[in-house]
């Protein structure tokens, strides 16, 4: 395994402040090396892959901006959701979080996007969607994409921590693709 690889492995506690700010400095770097741009669609998290992204200095170079899409009327706005998959399987899900990333990728040029919905609690659970549960979305102007589900534990931060996290792996293990 290489230094970039080992930000792969599944990491146990909450992702600390250092923590995520060491992973965006690799996918920043990995995005440089390959002369691309990405862009974020955040639901759950509320702005804080950007957040992360633009702590770092020289982000411009990489990171193109983002859309917080919190309501569904914004999802289906800028970022092309049909209200269809809204109605059917809800914010939280595989379609809606696929539609974001490939939303975001056309609203704003960039080469990768993700996008997070989820639910980060206190409250808002359901007996099929507890609270904790995430949805990811990633897409590539390279013909590569993805999805997945996570189940968080913890209280608000922790979730939203654990999704920042997760973007940016999910970001990273694409761009070890290209």
């Amino acid at each position: 395994m290489n230094d970039v690889e080992k930000w792969l492995e599944a990491i146990e506690i909450t992702p600390s402040d250092a923590d995520i700010r060491a992973l965006v400095a690799v996918v920043a770097q990995a995005l440089l090396d390959r002369k691309m741009m990405m862009a974020s669609a955040e639901s759950c998290s509320g702005g804080w892959i950007g957040k992360a992204a633009t702590d770092l200095a020289g982000s411009s170079n990489w990171y193109e901006g983002g859309v917080v899409s919190y309501s569904n009327a914004v999802k289906q706005k800028l970022l092309n959701v049909s209200s269809e998959s809204l109605e059917r399987f809800g914010a939280v899900s595989r379609e809606v979080v696929a539609q974001m990333a490939d939303g975001v990728l056309n609203c704003i040029p960039v080469n990768l996007s993700v996008a997070v919905s989820g639910i980060a609690g206190p409250g808002g659970g359901t007996a099929d969607k507890p609270v904790g549960l995430v949805w990811f979305g990633w897409s590539s102007d390279f013909g590569q994409g993805m999805t997945l589900c996570c189940q968080f534990s913890g209280d608000r931060d922790t979730i939203r921590r654990f999704s920042v996290y997760k973007a940016y792996q999910g970001l990273l293990e694409l761009l070890l693709q290209v």
